[in-house]
Parts: C-alpha cells; structure tokens; sequence
C-alpha cells in the first residue's frame, strides 16, 4: 500500500480561468501543479502560446548543419546509426526521412541487440558504414560515450556527427560535433530532449536553413512516438513537440503507422499519450527486445500499404511472443522467490536464470521493482557466456551509480537513475551480488533510509462525479507523463461487488465497484490479478480518461490504489473444497448423476456438451455446494472465476475435452451460435462476450478475434462492443477485409488455451485450484 497525500488547498485567480479558458477544477489542479501564472499555464496548455527554443541552442549544431550541407552539395555517401529501443527507431527513421527530402540516399543501422548490445561498434561500422562508401556518419540516440569507436572512424578518414541525449562520460567522443542536451545548463528548455528530440531539432536546423522551415513538421508524428516511449521528462520544447507530435500522429498519413493503428484496433481520431505507452510503444520495443529493429525505419518510411502491412503483422507477432516470454520469466521469477524468500533479506532483489531471454528481463524487473518497493537486478546467465543483466530502481535510489560502484567487475554498463543495463564474467556473479547489496544499503542510508512509496492525490471526485463532461474539461492538461504525471483522484466509503479477470492471460481485473448509495461504477485494474484485493469498505485512488472504442466516448476509471476503512468487519472466506478426481474415469456418465442425486450439485458445462448433460455456462453460475466441472476450462483465470463465483465446499473434476479446439471447429462453432441468435425478426440482438465464449468453450479473447474475423468475411456486423456487452447485426454476406491475419491470431490464442487444457488433464488437483 502506498502512502497518501491528500491535495492541499489552493486559490485560483480569476486571471488564471480567464485566460487558460480551462474549467474550474483543471484550474485548480493547475495551480496545485505550481502553474498559477496564467501565461505560464497558457503556453503549458496550449503549444501555439508556445516560443519553441532555436535549434541553435544545441551545442555543436551550427558545426553539424554546416558538414551536412557540404556533404548533400557534394553528393557524398550518408549514413545513420542509430539504437534499437523505440527512441532510437524514431530518432533514425527521423534522420533517414529528413535527409532523403533533402536530396540525400543515406545508409542506416541498427545494431541487433542480442549480438552487438547498445552503441557503436567496430565490427559492424567497418563492415557496413565504411564498406558502404560512407563519409560521414550520424549516430542518433546513442554515440556520446563510443571513444574507441569513433577513434576508429577518424582514424578510417570518416566524419561523425554525435546527437545523443544519454550521460557523458568524462570526455567527449571525437566526433566533429556532439550535439547533446546534456551539455546545456540545468533548467534549460532542451535539457529534457531524448534522442529523437535531438534529430528532430538537427532536421529542424538543417530545413530552416534549406528556405524549408515548414517541412519540419511532418517529422513531428516520429518525435512524439519516442518521446513518450522513452518517458523523456515533458517540460519546455519536450512537452511542446509532443502536444504538435500527438496531433501529427491522429492525422498521419504514413502507411506503417497507419498498419499498426489497424493491428493495435486504436482510433486515430482519438490516439493519446497512453496509446503509444501502452500499445504502440511495446509493439516497436518488441522487435528490438527480441529479433532485428532494423526493419522499424522501414516501416515508419515506406509508402507501400501492402508493405507496411506485412511488416506490421510481423511486429504483432513479436509483441504476442514478448507477453508470452514475460509472462513466463514473470512466473519463473516470482517461484524462485517463493522457492528462497532469503532472496528478498538484502536491499536489492537479484535473480538470474540460465535461460531467461535478455530481451524481456527489463519488464519483469520493473514489474518486480514495484511490487516488492525495492531495486531489481534481472540477469540472463546462458553457460559459457557472458550475463546479461536488466536493474530497474525506486525513486530515490540511483541504480546506476550503484553499479558504477561494482565497475571492475563489470564488462560494460550504463543507464540512468531508476535504470540501467550491465554485462559481466559469469564467475563474477557472487561478488557482483554483494557489491551491490553494500552500494545499494550505503545509497539508503545516504537518503535516510528507504522512500516512503507515496501517491499524491490531486482532488477528491466521488464516482457518480466523473462524467464524459467532466473528463472533457480536464483534458487540455494532457499529455499526461513523467513531470506531468496523470491525475489522481479519490473517492471515499466504496464496497467491491464483483471482480472478474480480463485479457489474454487473465492478468488484469474488471471491478464493479459501489459507493455508499449503492450506485456501481465499472473500474479497471490494470495487473491487478494476484493483487489483495478489499474486503470491506474502502476509499479508492484512480486516474480518469475518456476511452473510445468502435466510436463510442466514455469514462474510462482505472484502479490506482485501495486503503481500507478501519473498524470494518472483515469477510472469512470458505477454506479450500474437498476435491474429487474423475479426469480419468472411463464411463464419467455414471458418476454424474450419481453427484447430481447426492443434492446441491451445479454442473459446469459448455459448448455442445452443456445440452447433453444439462449444464450451465461460465455466466450462468451461482452458488451451490457441489461444483461439477464437466469440461476442461480455457485457462486458469476462468477457473479462479467460476470457484469465486460458486464457493462450493465440493470441487468434482472430470474434465472432458470441448470439441472446439482447431480453429475452423471453432470458428464454425462461433458463426452457428451468432447465426441462431440472429434469427429473429429484427436482424438484430444484444448478447455478451461471455455468452458466447461458453457457448464456443473459449476465452473471450478469442471470441473477440473470432467475431472480428467473422465480421471481415461479411458474416456479421458488430454494432458495439463495450466491456462484455455486445450487440450484433447481420452482415452483407461481401467479404470487406482480409481475415488472415485474424485466423493467425485465433490460431495463437487456441494453441495457448490447448496447452492449458493439456496441464489441466495431467497437473496434480492441489496445483490446478491454486
């Protein structure tokens, strides 16, 4: 539990709503946020009361433009390095477009992560930039500490222009300029760029001084994807290039970007900074945690639909796989815990694992880092090589300073305060963990011991409070990020009505929350799966957004924070079922009615098999003594719910297969069952996701995938969907999109719900209800 702040009373000058033209509450959160100036709030709220700082303030950046220009003049060979997380992707394919409408071909790369590592290399900079003619090379996102690299280089006859936005080391590259924020004084308007900051304000110089300052801005669309992915601090012109970027992104016309809207099933019209945080964002940092990021300036560049389409199913691919690798390195990593909690006495929680993909083990260490309020350090440790490692910290302990510390022991590292990256000798591994648990305990002590974890709350707003108009007020103060973090509201005296896992893995949670007149309010917890949840009454700390799917505007609430009401009477829940094993029974018929005779007995059963032995389906549940599971569930997030929902103090399993599992039994399945509902009159009927994934004995993910798929083949048309409400219409019979990229999808899905069920028939019973 976090600690709360609660929101300290402040005036609002009538000066302040008059010229902001914001709401009374924006207004007052304003203020709250230190921006009571009205023209200072103005320029915050509004990027065209924004001065944008002159590229010139860039150390080095006359230099850079002026080498540049003699090498377009000249028709020499360009080339651009950049780096494979998304800031790097945007900063190249930035460059690689900017250069090319300047007349220029250039040459890019980006090292692979899982062989070159981060920076600028030897090998591949003799065997690609200087075998590829190259006289003058940009880096982009990296660079600003490559000394041996660009030792090299000049040595070779090749010209480098750095820009780069990471820590200096104790001296410049050389490099013919380094064009970095970091060496402007603190509290500078550019201070906070990342790099594709860095390369929009080079292509801003470099067309300004061309007679084409306009030109610039169809570059703004790139700059806001990596300033948000690289949570680049939005203050100054880094806040003002993302307000411009995100207006660029709703209009875009790039046929990538535009291919990954349609994968990602994000309206344009309606795309926010939490789109390319949480959807855009790791889809692009998927390709470079596991394969090549090369094949991303591709696709933020070409102009072929078809092209751009195939590269975006790819990067869907690649994103399914890294849910699926950090699932499991997540689940492998909390069982190690389980398995020695002396791993949580120090400081630092440090883990390693021969066979974990280094790709991902910076979002489990982030996910861990929050969930035990310390710093974690991820290392894949394969034999005979070196471990790679992954920390993430709190605030208030420099993570990579600590490392720092360990430095002989180190072949290489970097990172900043809350993150950092590292490689080592195996065999230094045991020294490595005690270095860092003395450098980490020395940092807490230095800060007077570990951060209170706190959450401040921005205003009190009680649930029947937050309307679509109200949300429409507070959102000029968007774009919401890291020095203008989302707003925190609360709401007081709530009870919890019912819970119930969504997602592909079940890992987020769908509230139905109550306030004190019994009013439900529909919240989401994101992660929120195997997080204690309230028993009793409680207040509730949320953010607030208007959402928007297949057109329809409402008020998204999502889960931050619970703390309980005292002197409440805490709910004992029932102790575990009694468990009865009939997975294996050759004549499992018997047996049945013989449970169904013995008195309160509810029998779990879907798709065909519901009729034959008069079953109920997962949304038809109640609760009863006796839980028969007929058929095997789709995954364990169904089953956890089920045994929530009926609390029976009798778990009977049998277990039987549904006769849905391929793809075209399932797909066949879903069209009967839409068929039959939409036979009526009318052409039209209202159902839910729930429905229909027990009518096909499937997750509902899939049901979703399947409907999509149906829908592009003319079969139906989806009116709405929202939440687990849906409402169907007949289709037109003409196919109106290619649904193979969809059968692909229900393809993965259906396989990782038949692994489950391949566990579910052999997993010892304890296992399966825990």
């Amino acid at each position: 539990m976090l600690t709360w702040i609660e929101p300290a009373p402040v005036e609002v000058s009538e000066d302040l709503l008059q010229i902001a033209g914001v709401s009374p509450l924006a207004a007052q959160l304003l203020a709250r946020r230190g921006l009571s100036d009205p023209l200072q709030a103005a320029a915050f709220l509004d990027p065209n009361r924004y001065t944008p700082t002159p590229p010139e303030d860039l150390p080095d950046m006359q230099t850079a433009c002026e080498r540049i220009e003699r090498a377009l003049q000249a028709g020499e060979r360009l080339w651009v390095w950049g780096d494979f997380d998304v800031d790097g992707q945007t900063s190249t394919a930035l460059l690689v477009s900017a250069l090319r409408l300047l007349g220029a071909d250039p040459g890019y790369h980006i090292p692979v992560r899982e062989s070159e590592s981060h920076g600028v290399n030897i090998r591949n900079l003799e065997s690609k930039v200087l075998a590829g003619g190259a006289e003058l090379m940009l880096t982009c996102d990296t660079g600003i500490t490559a000394h041996e690299a660009l030792a090299y280089a000049h040595a070779k006859g090749l010209d480098v222009i750095v820009t780069d936005h990471h820590a200096l080391a104790d001296r410049l590259p050389p490099a013919l300029a380094c064009v970095t924020p970091r060496r402007l004084p603190p509290g500078h308007p550019l201070a906070g760029l990342p790099g594709v900051g860095v390369a929009y304000k080079l292509a801003e110089a470099l067309f300004t001084r061309a007679g084409r300052a306009a030109e610039a801005a169809q570059l703004l669309d790139l700059a806001a994807l990596g300033i948000v992915a690289d949570v680049a601090i939005q203050t100054g012109d880094t806040r003002y290039l993302l307000q411009r970027g995100l207006d660029a992104l709703r209009r875009t016309e790039r046929a990538g970007l535009r291919a990954i809207y349609k994968e990602a099933e994000i309206s344009p019209a309606f795309l926010s900074e939490e789109h390319i945080g949480f959807a855009l964002a790791p889809r692009l940092n998927a390709l470079g945690r596991l394969s090549d990021a090369n094949p991303a300036v591709e696709l933020f560049t070409t102009a072929d639909p078809a092209r751009a389409r195939v590269l975006a199913v790819e990067l869907e691919a690649f994103n399914a796989r890294r849910q699926n690798l950090t699932r499991q390195v997540l689940d492998s990593a909390l069982a190690q815990i389980k398995r020695d909690p002396a791993l949580l006495e120090p400081p630092i929680l440090i883990l390693s694992h021969p066979e974990w993909p280094a790709g991902v083990i910076g979002i489990v260490a982030s996910q861990l880092a929050e969930r035990y309020s310390r710093p974690v350090l991820m290392l894949a440790a394969p034999p005979n090589q070196y471990a790679r490692g992954s920390a993430r910290s709190i605030e208030g302990i420099d993570i990579t300073a600590c490392i720092a510390e360990q430095s002989a022991l180190l072949a290489g590292f970097g990172g900043h305060p809350m993150a950092a990256g590292l490689s080592l000798p195996a065999e230094n591994l045991p020294a490595l963990r005690r270095g860092l648990a003395r450098s980490v305990q020395a940092a807490i002590q230095r800060a007077g011991g570990l951060p209170v974890q706190s959450l401040q709350v921005d205003a009190w707003l009680e649930l029947p409070e937050a309307t679509l108009e109200l949300v429409a007020g507070l959102e000029p103060l968007a774009p919401f990020g890291p020095g203008n973090p989302p707003l925190v509201f609360a709401a007081r005296n709530l009870s919890l009505a019912s819970s119930s896992p969504i997602g592909r893995g079940g890992d987020h949670l769908q509230m139905i929350i109550e306030d004190a007149q019994g009013q439900p309010r529909k919240v989401l917890w994101w992660g929120g799966a195997g997080w204690p949840q309230p028993q009793g009454r409680f207040d509730l700390a949320y953010t607030l957004r208007a959402s928007n799917y297949r057109g329809q505007r409402e008020v998204q609430i999502e889960w931050l924070d619970f703390r309980a009401i005292e002197d409440e009477t805490i709910e004992i829940r029932p102790s575990r079922p009694e468990l009865l094993d009939y997975r294996k029974e050759p004549h499992p018929r018997p047996l049945l009615d013989s449970l169904r005779a013995a008195g309160n007995a509810l029998v779990w059963a879907e798709a065909e098999a519901r009729k034959r032995v008069d079953g109920v389906l997962r949304g038809e549940l109640t609760q009863a003594e006796i839980l028969i599971i007929w058929t095997t569930p789709p995954g364990p997030a169904e089953l956890r719910a089920a045994l929530d929902v009926v609390r029976p103090k009798t778990v009977a399993i049998f277990g039987l297969e549904p006769e849905t599992a391929a793809p075209s039994a399932f797909l066949q399945r879903l069209a009967g069952l839409v068929k039959g509902l939409l036979g009526g009159p009318s052409g039209q009927v209202e159902t839910s996701l729930a429905r229909l994934a027990g009518g096909c004995a499937q997750r509902e993910a899939a049901v979703r995938k399947g409907l999509l798929w149906l829908e592009a083949r003319g079969q139906l048309r989806i009116v709405s969907l929202q939440g687990d409400a849906l409402q169907l219409a007949a289709g037109s019979g003409q196919p109106n999109s290619d649904p193979s990229a969809l059968h692909d999808q229900i393809r993965v899905l259906l396989d990782e719900t038949s692994a489950y069920r391949r566990h579910f028939h052999n997993a010892g019973l304890n296992k399966l209800i825990e």
